[in-house]
């Protein structure tokens, strides 16, 4: 018959065996172990002067004149003007930033980008306040 309150031995002599020859292999193969990764850092680059992107801003307000920093004129004599006050800055990299009322009627608004392509800019934003 099966006796019900026969308790178990544990036998743990073979696992305590095995575990001792496996931290053996361990301690035997770590320092055999090393691993060399070369790194090549990039060479830095000479530092450059970093030049700032000369900006034009122009303001078109409802009353149709025109601003550039402090200086106002008319829409009829921006044209004129502008190629005058363009003379400083190259046309190449100049950004021309136009911001316009919007009470203004669209003829004008293309009248001052007309006249800023004609006068040679090709970087031209148009700004909303939207």
């Amino acid at each position: 018959m099966f006796d019900w309150d026969e308790s178990p031995d544990l036998n743990i002599t073979p696992l305590v065996d095995i575990m001792l020859v496996l931290l053996a292999i361990l301690m035997v193969t770590t320092p055999a172990l090393v691993y060399e990764e070369k790194i090549i850092l990039p060479s830095g680059t000479q530092s450059k002067v970093i030049q700032e992107i000369p900006e034009i801003e122009i303001r078109i307000t409802r009353d149709r004149f025109v601003y550039i920093k402090r200086d106002k004129f008319s829409i009829a004599e921006f044209a004129d003007n502008f190629v005058m006050y363009s003379k400083k800055f190259p046309l190449t990299s100049t950004i021309v930033y136009i911001k316009a009322d919007e009470k203004l009627e669209y003829k004008d608004v293309m009248y001052i980008l007309k006249s800023v392509k004609e006068a040679g800019f090709n970087n031209i934003s148009l700004e909303t306040n939207g």
